[in-house]
């Protein structure tokens, strides 16, 4: 089979945080640290995968945190409508990477076992482990299975052949990697197991966590799962942009060809 194409779409940034919202133990921790919030699209030929669905405009208010752009105009320029997604990838249900499921009606979900029952277990009682969760997301998701649309996933596993997702937890206890075979090998979407790739290459932890090993190990599984180190694309972190070329629009970078300059270490 062929290798897939791979994007990112830029919908969100958050300008105002510092390096202590994205590293723990920082010793620079006042400095001005940026956060983008991006979503992926594969595709090949006719097949077409969300890897997750950003949040809306509902939820941008809600949480004081504006959106560039909704969830189903990112897939305009892809000549795709949100009725013809039919599988959505979701790496865990924190709001930024699950608030648009309501958005893809057809969509069948692909979720790690372990994310819903941590979504929806005893863990949720406390604050600080619900406040990345939205609860109308989680009940869509629920939704979603009690209409026979979710797949459920323990650990590795194939959504489709050259796409496998891989559980590895830390920052939400469930929260799944996802491996694509490209035409630049083996490319790894990390999601929220690296938000910048200085927490995977310097070993160093994002602050919202639900197990510090698990998030530890997981920057050596990102390693072991991609062909090369620039294969593997953090999920929040503005230098994307500057590695990988825009396509489409100002707001869409191709990953499958992997970066245009050398990742820094």
């Amino acid at each position: 089979m062929s290798e897939w194409e791979v994007y990112a779409v830029k919908y969100a940034d958050r300008n105002t945080r510092t390096r202590a919202d994205s590293f723990i133990f920082d010793d620079n921790h006042d400095a001005p640290h940026a956060m983008d919030y991006f979503m992926w699209l594969l595709r090949r030929g006719a097949e077409v995968i969300l890897v997750d669905t950003g949040y809306d405009a509902g939820e941008a208010a809600a949480r004081g945190r504006p959106i560039r752009l909704d969830p189903v105009a990112s897939l305009v320029p892809f000549g795709i409508s949100p009725e013809d997604v039919s599988d959505i990838i979701v790496t865990h249900l924190h709001y930024d990477h699950a608030g648009g499921l309501h958005l893809f009606p057809n969509a069948r979900l692909h979720l790690q076992a372990a994310e819903m029952a941590y979504a929806t277990g005893p863990c949720m009682c406390h604050d600080t482990f619900r406040m990345p969760f939205t609860v109308g997301h989680v009940c869509e998701a629920i939704r979603r299975l009690y209409s026979g649309k979710v797949t459920f996933y323990d650990g590795e596993a194939e959504v489709a052949e050259g796409v496998t997702v891989h559980c590895i937890g830390g920052h939400s206890r469930g929260l799944q990697c996802v491996r694509v075979r490209t035409q630049a090998g083996w490319l790894v979407l990390a999601s929220d197991a690296a938000h910048f790739y200085e927490n995977f290459m310097a070993r160093k932890p994002f602050p919202i966590v639900v197990d510090l090993q698990d998030m530890l190990d997981g920057f050596e599984t990102l390693e072991r799962l991609a062909s090369s180190p620039g294969l593997i694309v953090p999920g929040h972190d503005p230098m994307v942009r500057s590695y990988f070329p825009s396509s489409l629009s100002p707001d869409i970078f191709r990953l499958d060809a992997g970066p245009e300059r050398d990742i820094a270490s």
